[in-house]
C-alpha cells in the first residue's frame, strides 16, 4: 500500500473566487511572506505562533511601499495581533486592519482558509 502525502495549502479570497496563494509549511510562524493575487495587488500572510493565519494588503499606506509583509508581529495587552511596519513602525490589527497609531488609517484585510492539495 503506498500512501501519498497530501500538502496544505493557504487560500485567499480574491473577489468571490478562493485563490491558493502558498504552502502552510513554507510560511514561518511570527513571520509573513508578500503573494500576489489574480487581480494584481498584494496581499501579506501571517502565521502567528499559535498558528492562527492572517492576511492584510501588503502595501503600506503611510510610505506607498509593498512591505508590510516584512514587518515585525507582536499583540498588544488586551491580545490583538498586529504587524508594525518596517518603515515608519505603525502597527496595524491584523483581524481587521485597523491602524493601532492612527485611527483614522486601516487596510484591507483577505479572508483566509486552508484546503488540502
Amino acid at each position: 500500500m503506498t500512501t501519498v502525502a497530501t500538502t496544505t495549502r493557504i487560500e485567499l479570497l480574491a473577489g468571490s473566487t478562493w485563490t491558493a496563494v502558498c504552502d502552510l509549511d513554507h510560511l514561518t510562524p511570527g513571520r509573513g511572506v508578500a503573494v500576489l493575487l489574480p487581480d494584481g495587488t498584494q496581499a501579506a500572510v501571517f502565521r502567528d505562533r499559535s498558528d492562527t493565519l492572517y492576511a492584510v494588503a501588503n502595501r503600506d499606506p503611510f510610505t506607498g511601499a509593498y512591505v508590510l509583509s516584512r514587518g515585525l508581529i507582536g499583540s498588544t495587552g488586551d491580545g490583538r495581533v498586529y504587524v508594525a511596519s518596517p518603515l515608519l513602525k505603525q502597527r496595524f490589527d491584523l483581524a481587521n486592519g485597523q491602524c493601532l497609531d492612527d485611527e483614522s488609517v486601516r487596510i484591507p484585510v483577505h479572508a483566509v482558509r486552508l484546503a488540502a492539495a
